[in-house]
C-alpha cells in the first residue's frame, strides 16, 4: 500500500489569509492585547507553536490552558473568515487527489501543524475533506516531528503499507524535517511560504514549482524504489 501524507496550508490550498484576521481576534479576545501576525514567518509552524510565539513576542506569560484557550478561539473564528478572502485550491490538486483515491493501493492522509477543527474548516470550505481518511494534527507545541510519527503510526494501523512507498508532500523544509523523521521521500512544492531554491537546500526527494499533472504525480510514485536513495 502507497501512503500519501499531506499538508494543507501552501500545498493543497491558499485560504488567502484569512487565518490571519481569525488569529488577530482570538489574540485580542484572550489577552486583550493588539497584534499583527505578520510580524514573524509561521509557515511550517504548527498552530500551537504559532500561540507560543505570539505570546512571547508581546512579552505576556501563557500557561498551556491559555494557550488551548487562543487556538481554540481561533478555530471557531476561521469557518467566518474564510468565505471573505479569496483563496483557492493550488495547481493540480484536486486531480491528483481525485486520481489517487481511485486507487486501492493508495491511502491519503493529512499531516499537518493545523489542529483538526482548524484542518477541517479548511478542506471543508474547499471541498477537500473527502479526500482523506483521516489525518495526524498539532495537539501540542512540540515538535512537528511527533506529528509525523503519530502520522506513520496511523498509517501502519490501518494496514500493511509499503514501507518504501511512503511520500510526504509539503511546501516547507518543517515537511522535509517530517519526511525524514519517518523515513519518507518528500515531494516539495515551491506554492506556499519557500522557493523552490530553498526547499531544494534541504534535499526533498523532489522539488517542483507546483505539483505535476495527476498523471505524471502517480509515475513518479510509482516509479519510486528504496534503491533510489532517500534524502
Amino acid at each position: 500500500m502507497i501512503v500519501l501524507f499531506w499538508d494543507i496550508d501552501g500545498t493543497l490550498l491558499t485560504t488567502g489569509k484569512a487565518g490571519v484576521p481569525a488569529w488577530e481576534q482570538a489574540v485580542s479576545e484572550i489577552v486583550q492585547r493588539d497584534f499583527q501576525l505578520s510580524s514573524f514567518r509561521v509557515a511550517g509552524l504548527t498552530d500551537y507553536q504559532i500561540a507560543v510565539r505570539t505570546f512571547e513576542m508581546l512579552d505576556v506569560p501563557a500557561d498551556e490552558a491559555t494557550i488551548r484557550r487562543m487556538v481554540s478561539r481561533y478555530e471557531a473564528l476561521l469557518p467566518t473568515e474564510l468565505p471573505k478572502k479569496q483563496g483557492r485550491v493550488l495547481p493540480n490538486v484536486r486531480e491528483i487527489l481525485e486520481h489517487m483515491r481511485g486507487r486501492p493501493d493508495v491511502r491519503s492522509y493529512l499531516l499537518t501543524g493545523n489542529t483538526r477543527g482548524g484542518a477541517r474548516a479548511k478542506l471543508t470550505h474547499y471541498d477537500l475533506f473527502h479526500y482523506f481518511i483521516d489525518g495526524a494534527f498539532a495537539e501540542d507545541a512540540g515538535n512537528r516531528a511527533t506529528i509525523a510519527t503519530r502520522a506513520l503510526a496511523m498509517a501502519r494501523a490501518a494496514g500493511p503499507i509499503a514501507e518504501d512507498r511512503v511520500f510526504v508532500v509539503g511546501d516547507t523544509p518543517h515537511d522535509i524535517e517530517c519526511a525524514n523523521a519517518i523515513g519518507a521521500r518528500t515531494v516539495a512544492v515551491a506554492t506556499g511560504g519557500y522557493t523552490r531554491e530553498e526547499l531544494e537546500s534541504h534535499r526533498p526527494w523532489l522539488a517542483f514549482d507546483e505539483l505535476p499533472s495527476a498523471e505524471e504525480f502517480a509515475r513518479l510514485i510509482d516509479g519510486a524504489r528504496l534503491s533510489d536513495g532517500m534524502a
